[in-house]
């Protein structure tokens, strides 16, 4: 158990090294960047060393599991769901969840929206953008989104948070830069026609591979899940 917990903190420290560093070269509080752990592969004993090491935000992508997982945790955990969501699960995601970043439709948005006022909540949501235009990704297209976005904002129970994107899987992480740098610029130009109470503070993107590059482009939710469980079987 102490080789686990060894390995785990490592990778942990490691990643909030180059967090810190990433901010650093951008001139950020590296305050301004939260660490989600995606838990999504992840045995529930690595799960609870992540906890002990002071990691509150956990990343899962079925709605199945973070419901399992969030009944056997501690209670002021945050729960980000990242994955694809079907709008038959909204109702059992949305009640677990502190932030959904998968937005990827209108339909969803408002399938949201209808049963978020059913159960009197307000929750925290991210729309996706697919900027890189990648066919097996979902997501809100650059034109569509401005199309669409005074329908989007004016969802009277949902909380417009941000933005999400996934960029394209490179050796390379600078090649994802592009794509990152986009949806900064996009959250700019949506926060120039919404109203006043339209922030879009938060930017989820980058992962395991690219999240660095994703930091220095505006980054506020970075999502890691490979880097933290490196060297586990």
């Amino acid at each position: 158990m102490e080789g686990l917990n060894g390995i785990i903190q490592n990778n942990y420290s490691k990643i909030q090294s180059r967090i810190k560093a990433a901010c650093l070269r951008c001139q950020r509080n590296s305050e301004s960047v939260t660490l989600v752990a995606v838990t999504k592969y992840a045995q529930m004993e690595w799960v609870k060393i992540l906890l002990e090491l002071g990691c509150i935000h956990l990343g899962e992508s079925r709605t199945q599991q973070l419901n399992e997982r969030a009944a056997m945790l501690p209670d002021d955990l945050h729960w980000h769901f990242i994955g694809p969501l079907q709008r038959n699960k909204v109702r059992r995601t949305i009640l677990k969840s502190s932030l959904i970043h998968s937005v990827d439709s209108l339909k969803l948005l408002s399938t949201i929206d209808r049963i978020a006022a059913e159960c009197g909540l307000q929750p925290h949501v991210l729309i996706e953008v697919n900027l890189a235009g990648e066919e097996n990704k979902k997501g809100f297209s650059k034109a569509d989104l401005l199309a669409n976005w005074a329908s989007i904002y004016t969802a009277s129970h949902v909380c417009i948070d941000g933005l999400m994107t996934m960029a394209p899987h490179h050796q390379d992480p600078e090649l994802a830069r592009p794509v990152f740098h986009e949806l900064s610029e996009l959250r700019s130009q949506l926060q120039a026609i919404s109203p006043a109470e339209i922030q879009l503070k938060e930017l989820s993107m980058g992962m395991s591979g690219d999240f660095e590059v994703a930091i220095e482009e505006g980054a506020t939710l970075v999502r890691i899940g490979s880097a933290l469980y490196e060297g586990l079987n």
